[in-house]
C-alpha cells in the first residue's frame, strides 16, 4: 500500500536527523580526541622544553647551587608559613637554661682577608742578594777616596723557580776482610770477609726509587696528569720513561706495599659507627668476558662526622650490584650509613641508612622553571626553601659549637617540624606527570623513611657532601686519563687514591706522604700498631710529611 507523500517526507527527515546526530557525535568525539592529543602534545612539548632548559643550564649555566638573597619587597616563606620559618632559637649551652630564647642569626659567608706576600711566602727559604757598586764606582768622584759601605736598603723581592733535578744513584757495596785471619799467601788459610748490607730495591731488578714512583702517583692522582703526558714530560729531563713502565711501577707498589696500609684503614673504618658512601663510573678496557665499553664502578666509603680522624677508602668493582657494598662492609659492627638515593644501599646488615638532603634539594633546584628561581609561587622553589631551612639549622649548630647530644635535641625540636611540614606539603602537590618536578616529588616521597634517620643521632650528617667531595678528585681525573687498561690498574688506582685522599684530609704533603709510605715498605707481617705509625694522623707521619 502506497504511503502518504507527507509520511515519506517525514520519514526521510527523521533519517536525516539520525544521520546528522551520528555525524555530530562523531565530530564531537573527534574534537575530544584532537583536544586530548593537543594537550598531550603541549605537555610533551613542555617536558621537552624543560629538558632543553635543564641541559642548557647544565652545559652553559653556573654549577653553583646557591640561591640569591631575597629581593626587597618580595614575599617569603616566612610570610607564607609563619612561625615554622621564623621562630626564636634556643640556647643549649650548659650555662643557659633551655627556656632562654634568642633569635637565630646565621652569619653571611664573607671572603677571607687577602693575604700579603709576606704571609703567602712565609714558609719559603730566603736568600738575600746585595747589589753593590762596581770597584770603579766605589771611588769618590769628588776627592778620589775609596768609599766604605754604611748600610743597605730593601728594594724588592722576587720568586725564583729551580727546576727539578733527576740523579742517577749507583750503589756500591764495600767488602772487608780480617787481616788477622789472613796467613800471607797460604792458599789453605781461612779468610774472613764481610760485606755491607745494601737496602733492597723498591721493585726487584728495577731502577725505580721511592721519590720517582711517588712523583708519578702524585701527578696522575692529584694533578690528573695521564701517564702518556708524563712520558712526554720526562723527556725534558733527558729520560725515556714509557707509560707502560710507570703503570707497572704504580701497580707493583700498590700491590706490594700500599695494600697493607689500605687494609689497615679498612679495618679501622669498620670499627666506626658513622659511615658515608658514594659511587661513580669507571671504564676498564680488559675486564674478563666483558666489552671494553661496559661501565664499571669506583666506590668511596669514608668515616662520618664522629669527631675521630677521617678515614677515606676507595674500591673498584665490575658492577654496581648490591653484593659489592655488602662485601666491602662485611664484618661491620653496626651503625649509620649516609648515602645518596641508590636503592642498593637499602636493608644492609647492621646498618641504619640515612639519605642525603642535598640530593633532595638538587632535584627540586633542577625542577625550577627557567627564569623562576626567585618566584616563591613556584612549587619547586618552595621545595628548595624547605631544604634550605634544614641546612640553616645545621649551620646554626656548627656556629654554636654544639655537642652531638645538643645537636640531636636541637634537631628534634627545630628540624623535625620542618621535615613533617615538607612531607605534608608534598602530599598536596599534583605535578605534571613526567616533569622534573614530578621526579623530585617522587624521589623525596620514596625515601621518606631514610630522610628522617639522621634525627636519631647528632653525629649523623644531613647530607652526603663529604663523600662527594672525596670522590670528586677521581671524577675530575677521569676526564683526563679516561679509563683504566686492566682490572689490576683499577684496583691500584683505588689504593693510591685512598692514600692521596687520606693525606689531603689530614693536611699532609701528598708527595711526601707517598714517599714516606714507600720508604717504610709496609708488609703483611706488620702489626696494627706498626701500621698505625704509617697513618696520616700519627705523630711520625705528621713530622715527616707536614705541609709546613
Amino acid at each position: 500500500m502506497a504511503s502518504n507523500p507527507l509520511e515519506i517526507q517525514l520519514r526521510e527527515l527523521k533519517d536525516l536527523i539520525i544521520q546528522l546526530n551520528n555525524t555530530v557525535a562523531g565530530q564531537t568525539e573527534l574534537i575530544r580526541s584532537l583536544r586530548k592529543e593537543l594537550e598531550e602534545s603541549k605537555a610533551l612539548a613542555a617536558r621537552k622544553q624543560e629538558q632543553i632548559d635543564y641541559l642548557t643550564k647544565k652545559l652553559y649555566g653556573s654549577s653553583s647551587e646557591k640561591q640569591k638573597k631575597p629581593i626587597d619587597g618580595q614575599i617569603t616563606l616566612e610570610q607564607i608559613y609563619g612561625q615554622m620559618f621564623n621562630e626564636p632559637e634556643y640556647h643549649l649551652d650548659n650555662d643557659s637554661p633551655p627556656e632562654e630564647e634568642e633569635t637565630m642569626i646565621v652569619k653571611e659567608h664573607t671572603r677571607k682577608k687577602k693575604q700579603t706576600n709576606k704571609e703567602k711566602f712565609r714558609d719559603l727559604p730566603i736568600e738575600e742578594v746585595l747589589v753593590e757598586l762596581s770597584p770603579e764606582e766605589q771611588v769618590c768622584s769628588e776627592c778620589g777616596t775609596q768609599m766604605v759601605q754604611i748600610g743597605k736598603e730593601y728594594v724588592r723581592e722576587e720568586l725564583i723557580y729551580v727546576p727539578a733535578v733527576v740523579k742517577r744513584i749507583q750503589y756500591y757495596r764495600a767488602t772487608y776482610k780480617c787481616p788477622s785471619c789472613t796467613d800471607g799467601f797460604n792458599p789453605d788459610a781461612d779468610h774472613h770477609f764481610e760485606k755491607a748490607e745494601v737496602p733492597p730495591a723498591l721493585i726487584p731488578h728495577g731502577f725505580a726509587s721511592e721519590s720517582m714512583v711517588a712523583w708519578c702517583m702524585y701527578q696522575k692522582y692529584v694533578l690528573a696528569l695521564p701517564l702518556y703526558r708524563q712520558e712526554q714530560d720526562w723527556l725534558q729531563f733527558g729520560i725515556e720513561l714509557s707509560r707502560t713502565t710507570m703503570a707497572n711501577w704504580i701497580i707493583s707498589c700498590a700491590e706490594r706495599y700500599l695494600i697493607h696500609v689500605f687494609r689497615y684503614f679498612h679495618r679501622e673504618l669498620l670499627e666506626r659507627g658513622f659511615l658515608m658512601a658514594d659511587e661513580t663510573r669507571i671504564q676498564v678496557l680488559a675486564e674478563p668476558e666483558r666489552r671494553a665499553q661496559t661501565q664499571s664502578f669506583m666506590w668511596a666509603v669514608r668515616s662520618g662526622e664522629d669527631g675521630l680522624p677521617a678515614i677515606i677508602t676507595y674500591g673498584y668493582t665490575e658492577t654496581r650490584a648490591r653484593y659489592n657494598i655488602e662485601q666491602f662492609l662485611e664484618g661491620y659492627k653496626g651503625g649509620y650509613l649516609q648515602t645518596d638515593g641508590y636503592q642498593g644501599y637499602n636493608n644492609l646488615k647492621n646498618i641504619k641508612r640515612c639519605c642525603c638532603w642535598s640530593h633532595i634539594r638538587r632535584y627540586f633546584l633542577d625542577a625550577v622553571p627557567k627564569g623562576k628561581k626567585d618566584d616563591l609561587a613556584e612549587p619547586a622553589v618552595q621545595g628548595v626553601k624547605y631544604c634550605d631551612k634544614l641546612f640553616m639549622h645545621e649551620r646554626y649548630c656548627r656556629e654554636k659549637g654544639y655537642s652531638h647530644e645538643q645537636r640531636k635535641d636541637y634537631r628534634l625540636r627545630k628540624s623535625k617540624p620542618v621535615i613533617d611540614a615538607f612531607f605534608s606539603w608534598l602530599d598536596h602537590q599534583d605535578p605534571v606527570r613526567g616533569s622534573r618536578f614530578d621526579t623530585a616529588v617522587k624521589y623525596a616521597q620514596n625515601r621518606k623513611e631514610y630522610l628522617y634517620t639522621y634525627l636519631e643521632d647528632g653525629r649523623c650528617s644531613l647530607s652526603n657532601n663529604l663523600t662527594e667531595n672525596s670522590i670528586r678528585p677521581f671524577t675530575v681525573g677521569r676526564k683526563n686519563w679516561l679509563f683504566a687498561a686492566t682490572p689490576g690498574g683499577a684496583h691500584a688506582s683505588a689504593i693510591v687514591y685512598t692514600m692521596v685522599e687520606m693525606a689531603k684530609a689530614h693536611d699532609l704533603n701528598v708527595c711526601r706522604y707517598l714517599t714516606y709510605l714507600l720508604k717504610q715498605r709496609p708488609h703483611e707481617d706488620m702489626t696494627d700498631e706498626q701500621l698505625e705509625e704509617l697513618a696520616p694522623w700519627s705523630e711520625k707521619a705528621i713530622g715527616c710529611c707536614s705541609e709546613k
